[in-house]
């Protein structure tokens, strides 16, 4: 179920089930690069989510979560697709050997989770997805932090 709220849209979503449509609404609704950061504790389905995104997208390769590795890159169809998890960084200086030059190419799509532990380091964020518990299932939502992601909130809303 969708809900308009003031800052964005909102999602209930049942079941891990739910959120891999999820992530699969929000690729379908993709026709240009993003920067999406993922926001929410351990465990709220935010690895789930860039998986569906990642995978409906066309990524034919599995997809890995980047927990140890930090990033991931895939080609998902004619566009690179990064996928990185953050939690194990202390310091934003740490993320200078990585090379995220290749992340400013405006037909990426570039997901983030833990994006807080790369302050001044990450392209700045189009849109922004916070997943957190509702009872046995989760909330999601999603809000815009620039063109592109009002963009594709408007595609979502209808």
């Amino acid at each position: 179920m969708i809900e308009q709220v003031d800052d964005g849209l909102r999602w209930s979503l049942a079941d891990e089930a739910a959120t891999v449509a999820f992530g699969s609404q929000v690729a379908g609704a993709l026709d240009e690069g993003l920067v999406l950061y993922l926001h929410g504790p351990l465990g709220a389905g935010k690895t789930s989510f860039a998986r569906a995104l990642l995978t409906t997208l066309g990524v034919g390769e599995r997809v890995k979560s980047p927990t140890y590795s930090l990033i991931e890159g895939y080609l998902a169809k004619d566009r690179p697709a990064w996928h990185l998890d953050l939690y194990r960084i202390a310091d934003p200086a740490e993320l200078e050997w990585l090379g995220l030059d290749a992340l400013a190419d405006p037909a990426a799509v570039v997901l983030v989770e833990w994006p807080e532990r790369g302050a001044g380091a990450l392209p700045a964020a189009d849109a922004e997805l916070l997943l957190d518990y509702a009872g046995a299932g989760r909330h999601a939502l999603l809000r815009a932090q620039g063109p592109r992601g009002r963009r594709l909130l408007d595609r979502l809303a209808k």
